[in-house]
């Protein structure tokens, strides 16, 4: 079964800031190209409601793919080098599909 894996999140860049847009690209260069991500994408909340700015969101084909991204040196050195320093909140969701009867 698929796992869509979600984080929303804000910056402690301001939204235009040349930080932002590195920690975008960089995100995007990275993760998108350790195995077995899929669909990645980063999107930007419009909506009022929420302080949370902007989400990434990935695919993988079974847990196994999702725990081999978990662990894998290039997500684990994002995490440490960008993340963690440029995140200033953030949910993270793991979704799978609702198996219907």
């Amino acid at each position: 079964m698929s796992i869509q894996h979600t984080v929303i999140f804000r910056l402690n860049h301001s939204l235009d800031s040349p930080q932002a847009a590195a920690f975008f690209a960089d995100a995007r260069a990275l993760l998108s190209s350790i195995p077995g991500v899929q669909q990645f994408t980063i999107q930007r909340q419009v909506s009022e409601k929420s302080d949370l700015t902007h989400q990434l969101s990935m695919v993988f084909a079974d847990e196994s793919a999702y725990l081999a991204y978990n662990e894998h040196p290039t997500h684990v050195a994002f995490v440490a080098n960008r993340w963690l320093p440029e995140v200033a909140e953030f949910q993270e969701y793991d979704f799978t599909e609702v198996e219907g009867d």
